[in-house]
């Protein structure tokens, strides 16, 4: 860039910053697999001019109710299951991954092809999806540029195409931001089988807020919160005890 000596600012007057397109994938992803009224997330339109808005083409065809205005949009489950999709994604390589989770709650098979990209990013992320999507219980295909991820079965629906049950486990991160925001969606699980996301906090690289923002539109059954008290005189251990039962937990 050539600055002339001399030059001079001049205001644009009101100028619209855009929301970060990539970090809205995880929340129009919710709106699809939450039930309820839908997601509102503002900031971003389908008009955006950034690459990874085109996450909204690929969550309607995994069946997502989206409508848009200016710098908003609105997300609600349509297709229920989701439907399975196969999706070259060059063009959202980091939103992608988003998919692969999503793909849990389809009525079959994703396939997500030309992602080789992932394989040289924060970690392999290829091997990453592929590996915490197994520990949900899921069966998993992987290739040198390719992920196929098969559903987890759905409560109340006669899902043939999957295989597997959802099973309890603690999510690596890889210290990979969307790693762990990725798999924050498999929460929403209709076993109602816990997820833990271990080093939440490395989602500062993007979204320091995340999980902030993703209790703000989600809230737990307070039946389904276990509660232990653990008592004791003075001295006793009780804190001692309390750590390592939650290090074990």
């Amino acid at each position: 860039f050539v600055i002339p000596a001399g030059s001079r600012y001049q205001s644009p007057g009101t100028i619209h910053v855009e929301a970060d397109a990539s970090s809205a994938s995880y929340f129009i992803a919710l709106g699809a697999i939450a039930e309820g009224d839908g997601i509102r997330v503002n900031g971003v339109g389908a008009d955006s001019i950034q690459g990874d808005i085109r996450f909204v083409e690929a969550a309607q065809q995994m069946g997502a109710k989206v409508t848009s205005g200016p710098n908003w949009l609105e997300i609600r489950r349509g297709a229920w299951p989701l439907k399975a999709i196969e999706l070259d994604c060059n063009h959202i390589p980091d939103a992608a991954m988003t998919l692969a989770v999503m793909a849990l709650y389809a009525d079959g098979p994703t396939l997500l092809r030309n992602i080789a990209s992932w394989r040289v990013k924060e970690t392999d992320r290829i091997v990453a999806m592929a590996a915490e999507c197994r520990k949900l219980g899921a069966t998993v295909e992987e290739g040198p540029d390719w992920l196929r991820v098969h559903p987890l079965p759905l409560a109340q629906l006669n899902l043939a195409a999957a295989q597997g049950q959802w099973q309890a486990t603690s999510i690596h991160t890889y210290d990979d931001h969307r790693v762990a925001m990725c798999f924050s969606l498999a929460a929403f699980n209709d076993a109602q089988v816990p997820v833990r996301i271990e080093d939440p906090k490395c989602v500062a690289k993007t979204f320091p807020d995340y999980f902030e923002a993703l209790f703000s539109v989600a809230k737990a059954d307070p039946a389904q919160i276990p509660v232990l008290c653990i008592d004791g005189p003075t001295a006793s251990g009780k804190g001692t005890l309390a750590s390592r039962v939650a290090a074990q937990l």
